[in-house]
């Protein structure tokens, strides 16, 4: 997705898990590969800004990814798993999912967003994103993560959330193991229609064991 503006942002980019780092194992290494991982993801997301070719991006983004999520210690594929990971589970790519949206502001609403977990935590309404996709005009409220660093988060979910897929871009990492605590999408961002591009759920790869534990699946725009 990209703004009006003419940037092209991926609000996907700043959808970031809540970090595990409160568990009594979490080591000094744990912490320079977690920052290791989130700057290799930073530099993935220029490069795909940086390709004239949309499709071509978006394969490398999943390949990159999967290679990520097969040997990276933070990777959120449990470690037990990792030698039989194959990739992440995608319907094909399709270019009429492709949108411009138009980002506006919004009063300012500090609340908490349920946690996959089950607890919450902290985030600032800041805008919202106004977006045509299959000739259905929509609105998704975009948050401003109070922790972790700051960053957008454009969660969603659809029609096919908990079934198929997670939506038009990837499953946050606690869909895949159930120690990452992860924000769902607000009641708001609930998509009318079946978004049919994207990630698909990963009880439907048998490469995926452990999915999240959260009542409702969120998916994460790119």
């Amino acid at each position: 997705m990209t703004t009006a503006r003419g940037r092209a942002i991926h609000f996907a980019l700043c959808c970031v898990d809540i970090d595990v780092t409160g568990e009594a194992n979490f080591t000094a290494a744990d912490a320079v590969d977690l920052l290791a991982w989130k700057h290799a993801i930073f530099d993935l997301y220029a490069e795909i800004r940086a390709s004239a070719d949309p499709e071509s991006a978006w394969q490398h983004w999943r390949a990159t990814r999967d290679r990520k999520y097969r040997d990276h210690p933070q990777s959120p594929i449990p470690a037990d798993a990792r030698a039989s990971f194959t990739g992440c589970p995608f319907l094909e790519y399709d270019p009429s999912w492709r949108t411009t949206a138009v980002v506006e502001d919004a009063a300012s609403d500090r609340r908490h967003l349920r946690a996959s977990t089950g607890g919450a935590f902290s985030f600032t309404r800041v805008g919202v994103a106004k977006f045509t996709v299959q000739d259905v005009e929509h609105e998704l409220e975009l948050a401003w993560n109070d922790g972790y660093g700051g960053g957008i988060f454009l969660g969603f979910t659809d029609e096919t959330s908990g079934t198929t897929t997670y939506g038009g871009a990837f499953n946050p990492s606690c869909s895949y193991d159930g120690r990452w605590a992860c924000p769902l999408a607000p009641p708001s961002n609930r998509l009318t229609v079946p978004v049919l591009v994207g990630e698909q759920h990963p009880l439907l790869s048998t490469s995926s064991p452990r999915p999240m534990r959260g009542e409702e699946t969120t998916g994460c725009w790119a």
